[in-house]
């Protein structure tokens, strides 16, 4: 479990982009943070992942306050997290499998012939066999998510965080990344936090979701509560997502 508890945030030119967020983040689930851009969801994921520091309001992971820790205390719950970034943020210059075993070089000390097993576990479970020499320039886009979750979850974290997980994918690949972050999440029982403003993944895996309008909290439910909400900037960020969407898909 994940707890924001009156988490603030404002920037050097004094816009406040967090007002007094609260929300609790649970573990196995696929926790969704939904807004318009700029309104404060990419800051609010940061803030609870450590990369923004936030002015008031305490942040625990688990029965941790994370926010009160000590940069060392931190530190080792970091190696506790996994991130998978807008993207993928795969290093050019190393092959998947460098890619998916940099993290545990980086925070342990196992043989190699232990990393390695662990990195093709890791690649079977994300559906990527004999990719291992290949390079990012040389996979798809679908395929290059699926590294950056296999890095992820390479050290075996209790906390997963996804930001715009979907950025770039055509509809099919998205379903199919959705399917496999939910299944993860719920196979390894993760803290997951996704941070994303597409609605079709907030349909198809939305478990538990919350809404972000101008720096607030403004509503929180399940995808089966979205379909009955009176919450009018709710229903008007759904309708233009999901005209977006259409949009898009026309153009193809």
């Amino acid at each position: 479990m994940i707890k924001a508890v009156h988490i603030n945030k404002t920037f050097e030119d004094g816009h406040k982009v967090l007002d007094d967020i609260s929300a609790t983040f649970v573990t196995g689930k696929t926790n969704l943070i939904i807004g318009q851009s700029g309104s404060g969801k990419t800051v609010l994921l940061k803030s609870l992942v450590g990369l923004h520091k936030i002015d008031s309001g305490q942040i625990f992971y688990d029965d941790t306050c994370y926010s009160d820790l000590s940069f060392q205390e931190k530190k080792k719950v970091r190696q506790q997290v996994g991130m998978l970034f807008q993207g993928g943020a795969l290093f050019d210059s190393f092959t998947v499998e460098e890619n998916v075993k940099f993290p545990l070089d980086l925070f342990t000390n196992k043989a190699e012939s232990e990393k390695l097993d662990i990195v093709n576990a890791c690649l079977k479970r994300v559906n990527l066999i004999n990719a291992n020499k290949l390079y990012p320039s040389e996979i798809s886009g679908g395929m290059t998510k699926r590294v950056a979750i296999a890095r992820a979850i390479v050290v075996n974290p209790k906390y997963l965080f996804c930001d715009e997980p979907n950025s770039g994918l055509d509809p099919m690949t998205s379903i199919v990344i959705d399917n496999l972050i939910k299944e993860i999440s719920e196979e390894y029982n993760i803290t997951t936090i996704i941070n994303t403003h597409d609605m079709n993944s907030v349909m198809e895996i939305g478990e538990t979701i919350i809404f972000i309008y101008n720096g607030k909290k403004w509503w929180e439910g399940t995808k089966n509560d979205i379909l009955h909400s009176d919450n009018k900037e709710l229903n008007d960020f759904v309708f233009a997502s999901s005209m977006a969407k259409r949009a898009k898909k026309n153009m193809l």
